[in-house]
């Protein structure tokens, strides 16, 4: 340093003095020429928050906490995986699935461990080291001088081309699914815990440093990133918040933020001269108009998520001009506030400047000194000094003399992601009717699933039609959908009547599940259908008792001829609600016998979550009729009429014979006398003649009864049965 140099020269020539003055000098070659400030560059709030994968790239210091996205400094290619769906009369379809694997370079510094993990603005990890993505594996290399290889780099690299970065802090991702980040390496962010808690300026200074320099610096910051063109300009991108000063001894360069014990001068020492007089103290103040009105600091706010956020202090006077100050370090709003404010308060100080000249015993006196001058009431940092003829001619500024005091901030709102472990899958499989306008031509399968968490996301479901010999993928599950458990059986009921009488309670399976209440108008245009058990029902009012427990009533019944399952209820029964966004269509071949089902989420170990169904269908079976009628003729014969339903037209917008839906119009009778054999007949027409004759030959083997049942055959399976029972007495 020039001034260690100038002061063992100045001793060499002049003695003492000669070395005071050569120090003196020294200072002023070591401010003004070495350590120029122009063209300095420390980090920037925008720096650390886009990842790269560049060569070259700086590899940051972090202290504290912060959030960075980090270098990635190795990947595989990409690795694909596919699986086919379909068969048995099916168009089969071929699924792909794509992985990576690849490091990422964090800091220069060891780090004591990492948080969460953000991919693509999304949680990846939370807080509890859990994912939310399915990763084969990840491995953390904190920084140690005795940190091994990494073995999968060793394996695709070589042992010996693989290097261990010893005192680098980097991450490994082995095998990341990639199907929901469109098939590339997202960007990431990583939550860094760099030191086991808030980091002070003096720490930073002189792990930045090192031996040779002292810093008296007690300003926390929550997390900073080093990084720039020099260790000059990392350090003053925070004194530019924290003013210091910054003394050179000849030996050690001390840093100090807080104002030291001021030297108070001798009133007769003021205007020492070599000739011409001089005033004691010449003050010179800078115009209100050149100096900011309001000071604004950016910052990192870990309150929220580390996203950039923003203090102001505002002073009055002055014209409205407001300055920007940068700081990007991890702040609560609270120290963020306290910052802006005395720095304000500090500039506005400082727009005071003053001249003063002592006499040579001075000599010993450093830039950065504080002085008590006689007859002022501000305390006065010496900025430059020059001997000259003896005389030693010092520029001061005036120090702030704000009192700290408690100030109230707020870090404002954060609408952040929920981070909540993902738990295991529960998945139930519906077999429903046709819901829309239309016929259907194979089964309605729909999976449904969700976790006793709300962290639960998504899963991946496989199916097998052949009783687990083979599995396919059959894509992803839907988000969570609002499903739960009976806690009451529910009575049986009507499906031509609002049944006002009877209700169920439900139990949900997290407490962010939520139920409404519907008019009758909505209830007509779909809203809050539900399949309890095999019955597909409506509720107009909903209910919370607490614990996600729901009372439901005013309900609709039996809805799309499953008035077969009105009965039969029982506690323990599956409760789903059906909405369109919440559930995810199987594709399942008509006539299938047994459907298996299992999903595997990010929560789900072996063995799997796995539901059967067994020969579903319900789309593809038409309602049963209705309203059979036995109606004697005047010859003996007694007529058998019903009316015919349909699997479409359920709106019945044209108020005349809903349509057909099948390919041609056919039904099943069975009529089972109580004595003697059964006769079966296939008719085209919604009536059967039960003639005299049968009747007579049924009373004579004994039957005293006889059972007529209906049933329609439609395309693919045919209709329940509707009975009625005829006495032959």
């Amino acid at each position: 340093m020039a001034t260690l140099v100038l002061t063992v020269v100045g001793q060499y020539l002049g003695g003492p003095i000669g070395g005071a003055i050569g120090a003196t000098i020294g200072q002023q070659i070591d401010r003004d020429i070495i350590f120029a400030p122009p063209g300095r560059q420390g980090p920037r709030l925008s720096d650390l928050s886009a990842q790269a994968s560049s060569y070259g790239k700086q590899i940051p210091k972090l202290f504290g906490t912060n959030r960075v996205a980090g270098n990635v400094i190795w990947a595989t290619n990409l690795t694909e995986s596919s699986s086919t769906s379909g068969g048995k009369g099916q168009p089969s379809v071929t699924n792909y699935s794509y992985t990576a694997s690849f490091a990422v370079m964090l800091s220069a510094r060891p780090i004591a461990g990492i948080g969460r993990i953000w991919a693509d603005g999304n949680l990846l990890r939370g807080a509890a080291g859990d994912w939310k993505e399915t990763l084969g594996a990840f491995r953390l290399y904190s920084g140690s001088e005795d940190q091994p290889v990494d073995p999968l780099i060793a394996s695709a690299e070589g042992v010996a081309l693989a290097p261990a970065h010893r005192g680098y802090a980097y991450v490994v991702f082995e095998n990341l699914l990639l199907d929901n980040f469109g098939r590339r390496v997202p960007s990431l962010t990583f939550e860094i815990y760099a030191d086991g808690g808030a980091i002070t300026l003096a720490q930073v200074i002189t792990s930045l440093t090192g031996a040779g320099v002292t810093a008296q610096c007690p300003t926390a910051f929550g997390g900073y990133a080093a990084s720039g063109d020099s260790v000059r300009g990392a350090v003053e991108t925070l004194t530019a918040a924290v003013p210091v000063r910054v003394q050179d001894d000849g030996a050690t360069l001390s840093v100090v933020e807080q104002v030291g014990t001021a030297l108070a001068l001798d009133d007769n020492a003021l205007g020492a001269t070599a000739g011409n007089k001089v005033q004691k103290l010449s003050v010179s103040r800078e115009s209100a108009s050149k100096i900011a009105q309001t000071l604004v600091l950016a910052y990192y706010d870990p309150a929220r998520d580390y996203q950039q956020s923003m203090q102001r202090a505002r002073r009055d006077g002055g014209v409205r001009k407001e300055q920007r100050l940068d700081l990007p370090v991890a702040l609560d709003a609270v120290s963020a506030k306290t910052l802006v404010e005395n720095r304000l308060d500090g500039i506005w100080a400082e727009r005071v400047t003053a001249k003063l000249q002592l006499p040579w015993r001075y000599l010993p006196l450093r830039p950065g000194d504080d002085l008590s001058v006689p007859g002022s009431a501000y305390i006065w940092r010496i900025s430059k000094i020059t001997f000259n003829k003896m005389v030693l001619e010092c520029d001061v500024v005036r120090t702030s003399q704000a009192v700290p005091v408690a100030l109230l901030a707020d870090s404002g709102r954060n609408i952040a992601q929920l981070d909540a472990p993902a738990g295991p899958t529960t998945l139930t499989l519906l077999d429903l009717p046709q819901l829309t306008d239309g016929v259907a031509a194979q089964p309605i399968v729909m999976a449904a699933a969700a976790g006793a968490s709300e962290g639960w996301r998504v899963a991946t479901l496989s199916q097998s039609i052949d009783n687990g010999a083979s599995w396919q993928t059959a894509g992803q599950t839907a988000p969570a959908a609002v499903i739960g458990q009976a806690v009451t059986a529910l009575a049986p009921g009507s499906a031509a009547l609002i049944d006002m009488v009877n209700t169920v309670t439900v139990r949900l399976f997290n407490a962010e599940m939520m139920l409404a209440n519907a008019t009758d108008d909505l209830l007509l245009s779909g809203s809050n259908v539900a399949l309890l058990g095999g019955e597909l029902i409506q509720f107009g009012t909903a209910v919370p008792l607490g614990d996600a427990v729901w009372l439901l009533s005013r309900l609709w019944r039996g809805r799309r001829g499953t008035e077969d399952r009105m009965v039969g209820h029982a506690v323990g029964e599956a409760f789903t609600l059906i909405t369109a966004n919440t559930l995810a269509s199987i594709s399942v071949p008509a006539g299938t016998a047994l459907l298996r089902v299992n999903a595997q989420g990010v929560g789900d170990t072996a063995p799997l979550p796995e539901v059967d169904l067994v020969s579903p269908g319900l789309a593809l079976r038409p309602p049963n009729p209705v309203a059979l009628m036995a109606t004697p003729q005047p010859n003996g014969d007694t007529l058998i009429t019903w009316i015919r339903r349909s699997r479409d037209g359920w709106r019945w917008v044209d108020g005349v014979d809903a349509p057909l839906a099948e390919e041609v119009e056919a039904y099943g009778v069975t009529a089972t006398p109580s004595a003697g054999t059964s006769r079966l007949a296939q008719v085209s027409l919604p009536q059967w003649l039960y003639s005299a004759q049968a009747r007579a030959a049924d009373r004579a083997a004994g039957a005293t009864t006889i059972s007529i049942a209906v049933a329609q055959i439609g395309t693919v399976q045919s209709s329940l049965t509707t009975s009625l029972t005829l006495s032959l007495t």
